[in-house]
């Protein structure tokens, strides 16, 4: 049955009151006091968007990941990168990941949970790369969690429906541009449905246990950890969730069935990361002076995601903003003959500008090209992301902040572009927004390194964190965001 959009304010204010006892600080001891290590496997680095002083690696050596076990941090990221990748090379990662961390786990006696942040609209290689990951851990048989929620992007789930809230309409998240994703496409929006499309059948929706609003809101942690409990192995469970404070339920559920020996295979949005790591609300966003230098260099904006919020929210850039613009076309990038000049063209325009102390936004053309099948469409969105990499090394300027936007061109120009191997979360530039400082070992160690997730933010987003960027917020730029 076909689901329908829905008004967000009366669809929200219809559910039940929120359960109404604070379950972070329980949450928070219960981490603190614990012998294990919440290991959050991104694969893409938007997963970070809502941490805070927490470690990102892009290596993953036995020996990295020893060394970050016995840190005092309570958890830590692994940027994959796999949503770029074709699914046996996501896998083959996963494999490698896996093994390397049942070894260090092993070596250091530091106990590991993972968790698979993917995409809250739904897209990635589930779940090939997620069983991948399990039979290299030697957890093969266990049941999948499935938690897509993501408050910051307006991701919710409701009588098992995902939706996507546009203003105030909530979409099913079959019915967005997401799931016409030429690699990660689905028809479903009943994440029931989801799984069994997604599994080829092997779990049906009639098999997928639902932890439903009501369980967690009426019924709290004890009625939760009871439906959790039991959720048998190789099944799946999926959650609705429509706050934080329903995400703290379920937290604690988890816990108290963790202590009982129960695991789960977990796949969710970055809303439970933030929960399940014991981190807090923290409204003040980043300040300026915590994300731009303060030399006389323009910034840069570096854009490659395609979705259709990503081109909005450029147009409005362009309108809005006095930032120079370069455009990168991508059919010369997929032409051997004429790459290397488009690229060589673009570097010597982006220099000329942000020495000339101009804010610039490099980008690539909006027409959507793709293979015919979706190994085919993601090779040709490395080749346009490698080229995006290829510009920014031949840049010659520091710039004064750097801004990269989608998942795939933010993660590839912090490993490839700017050397990252190990960066620390330090917050939010908007909602839903992470920054990243940059190691000693980068191309530009001490920068903030602001990632602007492809779905996030409204039609604004970029020109009011241009304008904040470009000059101290006043009041006529607050009101204009």
């Amino acid at each position: 049955m076909r689901s329908t959009t829905v008004s967000a304010m009366s669809h929200l204010n219809s559910l039940p009151p929120e359960w109404s006892t604070d379950l972070l600080p329980a949450i928070r001891e219960e981490i603190g006091s614990s012998r294990y290590k919440i290991i959050i496997l991104d694969d893409d680095p938007t997963g970070t968007q809502t941490a805070r002083d927490l470690p990102v690696l892009t290596k993953w050596s036995e020996q990295d990941l020893r060394e970050e076990l016995v840190r005092e941090y309570p958890a830590f990221f692994i940027l994959t990168n796999s949503r770029s990748l074709p699914e046996d090379q996501a896998c083959s990662l996963a494999r490698d990941i896996g093994t390397n961390l049942r070894r260090a786990s092993e070596a250091t006696g530091v106990r590991v949970v993972l968790i698979s942040r993917s995409d809250s609209t739904l897209r990635g290689h589930f779940p090939a790369e997620v069983d991948a990951m399990a039979e290299a851990m030697g957890k093969e048989s266990l049941p999948y969690l499935i938690l897509p929620f993501f408050l910051e992007g307006g991701r919710y789930t409701i009588n098992d429906i995902h939706y996507v809230r546009d203003q105030d309409q909530l979409i099913p998240a079959s019915q967005t541009p997401f799931a016409k994703d030429a690699a990660f496409g689905f028809s479903h929006s009943n994440l029931k449905e989801w799984v069994e499309e997604k599994t080829c059948g092997k779990i049906p929706a009639s098999a997928v246990t639902s932890v439903t609003i009501d369980d967690i809101r009426r019924g709290g942690p004890h009625k939760v950890a009871e439906i959790l409990s039991s959720v048998n192995p190789g099944c799946a469970c999926i959650v609705n969730a429509a706050s934080y404070r329903d995400i703290e339920v379920i937290v604690t559920a988890l816990l108290m069935v963790e202590h009982d020996g129960k695991e789960f295979l977990y796949r969710t949005a970055a809303s439970f990361v933030r929960t399940r790591t014991g981190l807090d609300h923290r409204a003040e966003l980043l300040s300026r002076s915590e994300l731009a230098g303060d030399s006389y260099h323009g910034g840069l904006f570096v854009i490659g995601s395609y979705v259709e919020k990503t081109s909005l929210q450029l147009e409005a850039l362009l309108a809005k903003t006095r930032v120079k613009s370069i455009e990168v076309e991508v059919e010369a990038l997929l032409d051997p003959a004429l790459r290397q000049k488009e690229i060589a063209r673009a570097a010597v325009e982006v220099s000329e500008f942000l020495a000339a102390g101009q804010d610039t936004v490099l980008f690539t053309s909006r027409k959507l090209i793709t293979g015919k099948d979706p190994a085919a469409s993601l090779t040709i969105g490395q080749t346009v992301s490698d080229s995006l990499i290829a510009i920014t090394w031949a840049i010659s300027v520091q710039p004064r902040y750097l801004v990269a936007k989608g998942g795939i061109t933010s993660s590839d120009i912090a490993t490839k572009g700017l050397g990252v191997c190990r960066a620390m979360v330090i917050g939010q530039a908007q909602p839903g927004v992470p920054v990243w400082r940059l190691g000693p070992e980068t191309r530009y160690p001490g920068m903030s390194y602001i990632i602007f997730p492809g779905n996030v933010g409204e039609e604004n987003a970029l020109a009011c964190l241009q304008k904040n960027l470009e000059a101290p917020p006043t009041e006529e730029n607050r009101d204009a965001c």
